[in-house]
């Protein structure tokens, strides 16, 4: 059958699912849907050719062998359609909620194309709930029958089930990709999910009705026009009487390789996303980009309505639109991903800026009297509208909080200048990491996925020409490689737009095109002939022209920085040392030099030392708040994991200078531990051999209480995986009958680590307690499968619960450490939806992980310092509990 058949049945501007394509390569997987739709079925389909064959067996798949399910041969679907979850509306073919509940790989026994011909056909499965032996039998159709009915039947081997055994559809009848039921979907909008969010990305539609905007009515406190609201204008000093202008060039920041000091100088935080200026007028509001485009309806209208409510008849505002990750940081890819899906409920607009007000001028107002009247002004907007406040404290430590924060930089402003459009040095920017804009001149496709870029060749101008810096080849996710494949094939040129003829490997799998769209480029250095170095994707910038894109070089170095290059290993390191190292002064002053790079790590996996910082750099981001600024225990193998390891958590002769030296209060005389403030001390972690990393469940702000607790899972000899999943759902419950977030990763080892997060207040002795009672309880609870002591000669058949790493000094490893062993594990964090029998403990490696994340749609951990809470002790330390006090 062809997707014709698939599509003539179905109105894709009303349903959710994929229209979908053929697709070229050859798979083997399965998935078999649940769907409530005029009666409750199975929908069993496989892959073959590029499609799912389908079957619909109305009273699912038995598990008792030999026993005969009808099973209707109905047209193909697209392979997309094995991931689709959610409802189809009533009306439509179908019409009735879907999960997915179950999905894995099958195996033909024999020629699958000759068997599907012949109407026999044998194979394996492997998935979470069907396995083993299965038979598809075609029935010989009676005269006159349209339908082509099969027959499905368990085959007899070890996965079969006696006649009398529990009925799997009983059993499991929850979805293996969200784990709801059909009752928990039945009820959604089509289209919708509470749980997944939206499910249509196929065609960009929303299918619910959306209201329509209208002037929100003004505060009962608002004053009439041109009172009380113009009157502070009158009175500051510079404000003038004047027309509404259409549009004030914005003033754009100078790149510096740090911010300037002095007390003339006030500091912001440099926010992640779309400047936009704010013209308010009468209640009607335009949203417009830095080069005056009208973007009010791309953002929907919670943020218009927001500003409609403002106390004001016309106003100016200038700020900077962002979606703010679970940390609470600007995040522009996750803004994008929100534009790309339809998304608007995320959307806060941080003004910084007030430029009119109510028929005044005020642009030669100082700008710390400008801040001052935009801050009343906003005090009582709705919580979409935030004012930027900004920091009178010395811009080194501004910057060097930000970085530790993982945000973007600080932008530093004169207090008392008046607004100046276009760039100048009134404003001064300070990167936490080198990023900027580049203009795409070309790209070369994926390898692994058709109508999809696998990277992007760029260039910034210099005066009319395009010359050419490098590429970019990660940061995509799948979704956006396919966006920009088509976007960019609109594009094609017969030749290159650069300046320079490129290199035959420059050249070599390219495809020119006009050079048009911008991407914002986040990257650790320039090499030697202005390429870049270890760059990745962010977004496009379509607010922003191409021929406006330069380089962007940061002013010479300043006494402050100079001052700062010679501060010691200790907390006046500097933690913003990625921007200064990945621009102008030269690398070497700042970026960690590898010596050795191709030294193997890991010799079966091909995995050397530059491989090795690569890997840390692609993950940096996320790992940063779980490593950055605590006491760390290393694992070290100089000659990689065949090599003599050792475990070391005091400094050594030769140490790495990037890397921080801290010293233990209560281990007075001792040499000093190690921690690490940025990217550049992890690289010399890296460049020390350091394969594993373990910090404490403490920082070193606050040594005696934990922001974090880990329970180690550690299975015994003969313990099954499943078992394993079970223990940590267990504790994940425990955990949040206390109050508590629990979040899982794999270990790298054996087992699964669970973690939650704390306010730090209990000290260590409280926190120790706690997890001890948790452990033992469950050992106590289940005698059979659990211990709480780390004994070997007990664990034989059962698991570790182990609370030991929540002690002081205690350390567990890292969420996305490596680990020393076969392979090259990572501990990965994982979403609670994602265990299962397909991804064990040391699943993921160096070597996988960048395919894992261009595929996630959002980090699983992305909130996990968002959701700490307290450790409240009742009575004893015996009895510690745990309750979680939120507002």
């Amino acid at each position: 059958m062809a997707l014709e058949t698939y599509r003539q049945k179905r109105n894709f501007s009303r349903t959710s699912e994929p229209r979908g394509r053929k697709a070229q390569k050859q798979g083997a997987h399965f998935v078999v849907q649940k769907h409530d739709a005029t009666r409750l079925h199975y929908d069993f389909r496989l892959e073959m050719d590029g499609v799912l064959k389908s079957w619909a067996v109305t009273k699912g798949p038995s598990l008792v062998a030999g026993e005969k399910r009808l099973a209707v041969h109905v047209e193909d679907h697209p392979l997309e359609y094995g991931d689709f979850e959610g409802t189809i509306p009533k009306g439509e073919y179908g019409g009735g909620a879907v999960i997915v509940w179950d999905r894995g790989d099958w195996k033909p026994i024999g020629d699958a194309h000759k068997g599907y011909a012949k109407g026999h056909l044998d194979f394996e499965l492997d998935g979470e709930k069907l396995h083993g032996r299965w038979h598809l039998v075609r029935m010989r159709g009676k005269p006159g029958e349209k339908r082509e009915n099969w027959l499905l039947i368990k085959g007899d081997d070890e996965w079969a089930r006696p006649e009398d055994a529990a009925d799997i559809l009983e059993e499991a009848p929850a979805s293996v990709k969200t784990g709801r039921d059909i009752a928990a979907v039945a009820g959604e909008t089509p289209g919708w999910s509470s749980r997944t969010g939206r499910i249509d990305r196929s065609n960009g539609k929303d299918t619910q009705p959306k209201a329509r905007a209208s002037k929100p009515a003004k505060p009962a406190t608002d004053h009439p026009a041109g009172a009380a609201a113009a009157a502070p204008g009158t009175t500051l000093k510079g404000a003038r009487k004047a027309a509404m202008p259409d549009f004030l060039e914005p003033t754009l920041a100078t790149l510096a390789a740090a911010p300037p000091a002095g007390k003339q100088w006030l500091h912001e935080i440099k926010f992640d996303g779309y400047r936009l200026q704010t013209h308010v007028q009468d209640g009607k509001i335009r949203l417009l980009t830095r080069g005056g485009l009208d973007w009010t309806a791309k953002f929907g209208d919670r943020i218009p309505h927001a500003l409609a409510a403002l106390p004001v008849d016309t106003a100016i505002i200038d700020g900077e639109l962002v979606v703010e990750n679970g940390a609470g940081a600007s995040d522009f890819s996750a803004l994008q991903a929100d534009l790309s899906a339809g998304r608007t409920d995320r959307f806060v607009y941080y003004v910084f800026d007030l430029l009119y007000l109510d028929g005044h001028d005020l642009t030669r107002v100082p700008l710390i009297q400008r801040k001052q009247q935009l801050e009343q002004l906003v005090a009582a907007a709705d919580g979409v509208i935030r004012y930027s406040g900004h920091f009178d404290a010395s811009g080194e430590l501004v910057l060097r909080h930000a970085c530790r924060l993982s945000l973007e930089g600080v932008v530093s402003k004169q207090r008392d200048a008046p607004w100046r459009g276009g760039r100048g040095r009134t404003w001064i920017k300070s990167k936490c990491s080198a990023r900027q804009e580049f203009v795409i001149g070309g790209y070369t496709p994926s390898s692994v996925a058709r109508k999809a870029i696998g990277s992007l060749v760029l260039g910034v101008y210099e005066g009319d020409a395009l010359h050419h810096v490098g590429r970019v080849g990660t940061g995509f996710s799948a979704a956006m490689a396919e966006q920009l494949f088509s976007r960019l094939q609109a594009l094609r040129a017969d030749r290159s737009p650069f300046d320079g003829l490129l290199t035959a490997t420059e050249r070599r799998q390219v495809t020119f095109v006009r050079p048009e769209l911008v991407a914002e480029v986040e990257f650790r250095a320039w090499t030697a002939d202005g390429h870049l170095r270890h760059a990745a994707f962010r977004g496009l910038r379509e607010d922003k022209a191409a021929r406006d894109i330069v380089r962007e070089t940061p002013e010479a170095g300043r006494k402050a920085s100079d001052k700062r290059t010679g501060a010691r290993n200790g907390d006046d390191q500097d933690a913003g040392g990625q921007n200064a190292g990945a621009l102008e002064p030269p690398p070497q002053r700042r970026v960690v030099r590898l010596t050795h790079p191709d030294r193997l790590y890991w010799p079966d996996e091909g995995v050397t030392k530059e491989g090795l910082a690569d890997y840390y750099a692609e993950v940096w981001r996320r790992m940063a708040p779980l490593v950055v600024g605590r006491p760390l225990a290393l694992l070290r193998c100089p000659n990689g994991i065949t090599g003599e390891k050792f475990f070391q958590k005091h400094a050594w002769k030769g140490l790495n200078p990037k890397v921080a030296l801290i010293h233990d209060p209560q281990e007075t005389g001792d040499a000093p531990l190690i921690s690490i403030n940025d990217l550049d001390g992890l690289m010399g972690l890296v460049q020390s051999a350091a394969l594993e990393i373990h910090p404490w469940g403490s920082t070193v702000a606050d040594w005696e209480r934990p922001d974090m607790i880990v329970m180690d899972l550690d299975p015994g000899e003969g313990v099954a995986w499943q078992a394993v999943i079970d223990a940590a759902q267990e504790v994940r419950q425990r955990l949040r009958d206390a109050g508590l977030s629990p979040f899982v990763k794999t270990s790298g080892g054996k087992g699964l680590h669970v973690a939650a997060p704390l306010q730090p207040a209990a000290k260590w002795p409280a926190v120790k307690a706690f997890t001890k009672a948790l452990a033992e309880a469950m050992a106590a609870d289940s005698p059979d499968l659990y211990v709480a002591t780390i004994t070997k000669s007990k664990r034989r058949g059962k698991i570790l619960i182990d609370y030991l790493r929540n002690q002081r000094g205690a350390t567990a490893v890292a969420a996305w450490s490596t680990r020393a062993r076969p392979g090259a594990p990572v501990s990965a964090p994982l979403a609670w939806s994602e265990l299962g029998p397909e991804i064990g403990p040391a699943y993921f490696t160096v070597t996988n992980i960048p395919t894992r994340l261009a595929a996630l749609a959002s980090d699983p951990w992305a909130d996990f310092r968002a959701a700490a809470a307290p450790l409240e002790v009742k009575g004893r330390t015996g009895g510690a509990g745990a309750k979680a006090k939120r507002a």
